[in-house]
């Protein structure tokens, strides 16, 4: 009978099925084989030593198997259970070199990625024969390009930073080096990250973990203050003024960003083992070595809108007159609305608001934090654009964005959507070596940029990586200004929503525009029933507290459901 027939007839042909000791055949045969080789090593010939060992060691490696009790597979196939690991360890490079195509983002696609490489090393990144990209397909984004376009002679383009009550002003490139401490890069990769910087005129943020010996290459520095005050901090891990003044009043130190949240892990603390602090870490740090370093989910400076705004003030004023401002990705909107309150009734303004997507990635994090905690860059820029135009603020503040900001195309439309300059961390990874190999937090990375183990930091050449990400920067720059050019330009911070297009799932094309729109300035400030969904969050923000107020139809607490029991 046929397969087709049996299919017919009902009957289904016997599946190849494993014994019930099949699955230890490997095993026993290695043992089998192990003593054969012994006993031809003792009593034929010494050349049989070799083998015997090798398979000695695998008979060592299936009896372990099968009597540990942590992994069920090597319990049950002794040996070749083991291959289920490798193929597991070895799956993302598998993926990447061998399977994922141009356009697959895991989460940086090959055609990124090569963009970045190429412009690190200065090689022409023309493309020949068109697009790959799918443009009848939902997704698909384009920009606008103009009849007349415009000429940039000029590829460094600057903001200034720094609003009525700094005196010190910064005029930042519109591309920088986004937020990544010493610790979770290597010291080699954060010296080359400064060179660059240095050479191209643009700044380098420290990350959370402080100024290290590393970052003392001349590059302009971003100092960012994180919940741990690492730098800034006494003994106890609380904020110490004095300390901080010692840091900020350096004159490579350009501006201060206090680091509310990262998109990365938004409201999630951390901590460093004691294991893998080092000297260097720790002297950077400002921590004991043999203890947890522990960065605590929320700051211990203030508690509420007002005492941010004011410690804000304290910081500038401690700085002598730097720009300070905070970098948060937006969680509950109305949070950000209360610190836009705070500003309002303290008088006392952030020099700049930095925007962080939860694209963002240098952080390793819980899967649920990386996945599903933490507003897109494209929606939590726009929110802040308009609310602080709405509250009539806008002018005062200068907005930073990041999160996956590597191609001229992506920076000029954050600029589209409110940026006035962009950051970019895993762009700068690439530059100085990165292959997203994604083993950052296993100390183990294969091009030396994430490890603090000596002999693979070894693999970054400072010097050479330094020349990479000055490439990098000045190449992305001239792209930027060529884009800009295209659209009828003059500066590409001129750029409106109206500027791109979208296509939906049903094929219709949508206007930025459509989707973020500027609001009215100071709109937020007046009575209306217009932008409901910003005038009743900003009806429901206070200056005093994060903490909501009690809406109709609460859902009551368990807190208070227990008070009230009692």
């Amino acid at each position: 009978m046929t397969a087709w027939e049996s299919s017919l007839s009902g009957h289904r042909p016997p599946k190849f099925r494993i014994g019930p000791l099949d699955r230890y055949a490997v095993f026993a045969a290695v043992v089998v084989v192990s003593v054969l080789l012994f006993w031809a090593a003792t009593a034929l010939s010494e050349w049989f030593w070799l083998p015997a060992a090798v398979f000695i060691a695998l008979a060592l490696t299936g009896l372990r198997d099968v009597v540990q009790t942590e992994h069920a597979v090597l319990r049950n196939y002794p040996i070749m259970g083991h291959f289920r690991f490798l193929f597991e360890k070895i799956r993302p490079e598998i993926r990447q070199y061998l399977i994922e195509s141009d356009q697959d983002e895991e989460p940086f696609s090959r055609e990124d990625r090569s963009i970045v490489y190429q412009r690190a090393k200065n090689q022409e990144g023309a493309r020949p024969f068109g697009t790959k990209k799918a443009v009848y397909q939902g997704g698909y984004s384009w920009m606008t390009h103009s009849i007349t376009p415009t000429h940039l002679d000029r590829h460094d383009f600057r903001v200034r930073i720094g609003g009525p009550d700094c005196a010190k002003p910064y005029d930042a490139s519109l591309y920088n080096i986004s937020a990544m401490s010493f610790g979770s890069l290597s010291g080699n990769a954060i010296k080359a990250l400064n060179i660059g910087a240095k050479k191209g005129g643009f700044a380098h943020d420290t990350g959370e973990g402080g100024i290290s010996s590393y970052h003392r290459q001349g590059g302009d520095l971003i100092w960012e203050i994180g919940s741990g005050y690492f730098g800034c901090r006494d003994a106890e891990g609380n904020f110490d003024p004095e300390k901080f003044r010692a840091q900020a009043t350096d004159d490579q130190v350009k501006m201060v960003e206090i680091k509310l949240s990262q998109g990365a892990k938004p409201g999630h603390g951390g901590m460093l083992p004691a294991a893998k602090i080092t000297e260097e870490i720790a002297e950077a740090r400002g921590v004991e070595m043999g203890k947890d370093c522990v960065s605590p989910a929320g700051h211990s400076e203030f508690s509420n809108p007002t005492e941010l705004c004011e410690f804000i003030g304290r910081l500038r004023d401690l700085s002598g007159g730097k720009p300070v401002g905070f970098k948060l990705c937006i969680g509950h909107r109305r949070e950000f609305m209360c610190i836009v309150k705070a500003m309002i009734k303290t008088g006392i303004y952030p020099d700049f608001i930095v925007v962080d997507g939860t694209e963002g990635g240098t952080g390793a994090a819980p899967l649920e934090f990386a996945n599903h905690v933490g507003m897109p860059l494209n929606e939590g820029l726009s929110f802040v654009h308009n609310t602080l135009l709405g509250a009539g603020v806008r002018e005062r503040i200068r907005i930073g964005a990041s999160g996956k900001l590597i191609h001229a195309y992506d920076i000029g439309r954050a600029f589209a959507l409110g940026a006035d300059w962009c950051n970019s961390a895993r762009g700068f990874m690439f530059a100085v070596g990165c292959i997203q190999a994604q083993a950052c937090h296993t100390n183990e990375c294969p091009t030396g940029v994430t490890t603090q183990d000596p002999i693979r930091q070894r693999a970054l050449v400072v010097p050479e990586k330094g020349e990479r990400v000055y490439n990098f920067h000045r190449n992305t720059m001239r792209a930027l200004a060529e884009i800009a050019g295209a659209a009828g330009l003059d500066d590409p911070r001129d750029f409106l929503p109206y500027h791109f297009m979208k296509r939906e799932n049903d094929g219709a094309m949508v206007e930025a525009s459509d989707v973020w729109t500027y609001l009215p300035t100071g709109f937020l400030l007046t009575e209306g029933d217009d932008h409901m969904a910003y005038r009743q969050r900003w009806k429901r923000a206070s200056a005093e507290t994060f903490r909501p107020p009690d809406p109709v139809g609460r859902k009551t607490t368990r807190g208070e459901m227990e008070q009230a029991a009692q």
